[in-house]
């Protein structure tokens, strides 16, 4: 983010330094930060809620931030809601799970990559189910993910 386009949370003890671009979220780290800390905190806000710490301190949170973006921004995409854990373990057998702990605390979102691919798990509206989206380089890349049962609301692969 641009030095110019940097603010505080609206509650002034946060610089926010990241954002959902609807303006329903955002992230940042606390002003004056505990020198002890390694890793610094960092702190996730829905619109109008109070923060909650994410999972993962900046260093993975990072990591989960340009999986996420790299999902979110691909050329093509799958994506499914109201899928069940039986589908899950269907559609990430061939992928391998980032071994981190769940992003953004309002979905507890999981990743799971291979060559080509990111795929994000994040607990869905229902108990027991889950939305899925995943980002490929090339539409080949998500033909691994047709071998599931799942209804599709958006393929491109």
């Amino acid at each position: 983010m641009p030095e110019r386009e940097l603010r505080t949370d609206p509650l002034g003890g946060r610089l926010v330094f990241g954002f959902e671009n609807q303006g329903g979220f955002d992230w940042s780290l606390l002003l004056t930060p505990d020198h002890h800390e390694p890793d610094l905190t960092v702190w996730f806000r829905e619109s109008g809620e109070a923060p909650v710490a994410e999972e993962e301190p900046l260093s993975g949170f990072l990591l989960q931030f340009a999986l996420y973006e790299a999902a979110m921004s691909a050329d093509y995409h799958a994506l499914a809601g109201g899928v069940s854990s039986r589908q899950v373990e269907q559609l990430t057998t061939h992928l391998h799970h980032v071994p981190l702990r769940p992003f953004m605390p309002s979905s507890r979102t999981r990743f799971h990559v291979a060559p080509g691919i990111v795929l994000h798990v994040s607990d869905g509206w229902e108990a027991g189910e889950f939305d899925v989206w995943a980002g490929a380089t090339h539409r080949s890349a998500l033909q691994a993910l047709l071998g599931a049962d799942v209804d599709w609301v958006g393929f491109d692969g």
